[in-house]
């Protein structure tokens, strides 16, 4: 039986029961803890270099509000990255080409952003509908093209990590089948088309990670309209 290249992309099960919540689990089990030794391992020690420099960069133009939000996106990161990056090892699974767990990060956090700006400052949310200086005539239109910006964006951060990562993998896979069906045909064309599949490895792992990055920075930015 042929295998559709969309079938990688489908949730496994085994006996019936879905494997998708061990996948979800695996980045907090491969994660060291911190100690309470004063000296860490070099592991521990680049770990917490990188979560404090992501935080620092993400969170210094939010107001002092805006940082209650630091470990949960710095935790939303560390979770993206690991499961796009081992997403990218031979006979894995990727949770995040699913679109409804992609919509399951971005709706509530982005609805929690919005209930935020409501309730502590309303007149300054609701100012973002309608730019200063809008002509009268304009001002119905505007605000129905802003208010459908504005519940876009959930839709538009799920998605956006979805095809993204959804297209890398079908391209590895399109020019792996090519290089072993070129192999004993073709040898020459099969080893650069091996050459290419390499570098296009690469370019997916910066995706992997630029991705998970870009979804937290534009949480960040609407959590920052908000607060």
């Amino acid at each position: 039986m042929t295998l559709s290249f969309f079938d990688q992309f489908m949730s496994p099960t085994y006996l019936g029961i879905p494997l998708i919540a061990l996948a979800l689990s695996l980045p907090w089990i491969l994660y060291p803890k911190p100690t309470t030794r004063w000296l860490n391992n070099r592991l521990i020690t680049l770990q917490g270099w990188f979560i404090n420099r992501f935080t620092q960069q993400i969170f210094q133009p939010l107001s002092l509000g805006g940082h209650k939000w630091a470990a949960l996106l710095a935790s939303l990161m560390l979770f993206l990255i690991t499961l796009n990056m081992l997403g990218l090892l031979p006979y894995t699974f990727t949770p995040t080409t699913q679109l409804s767990l992609n919509m399951a990060f971005a709706v509530p956090l982005w609805l929690a952003t919005v209930i935020i700006g409501m309730r502590n400052q309303p007149t300054h949310a609701l100012g973002h509908l309608l730019p200063e200086g809008t002509p009268a005539p304009l001002i119905p239109v505007l605000i129905i093209i802003e208010t459908i910006s504005l519940f876009i964006r959930p839709l538009a951060l799920g998605v956006r990590l979805t095809a993204n990562l959804t297209a890398g993998h079908l391209l590895i896979q399109l020019i792996a089948t090519a290089a072993f069906v070129l192999l004993p045909l073709m040898p020459t064309v099969a080893i650069l088309t091996a050459v290419l599949l390499f570098l296009l490895t690469l370019l997916e792992i910066a995706v992997a990670m630029i991705q998970a990055y870009v979804f937290v920075l534009l949480l960040s930015l609407y959590l920052q309209e908000n607060v």
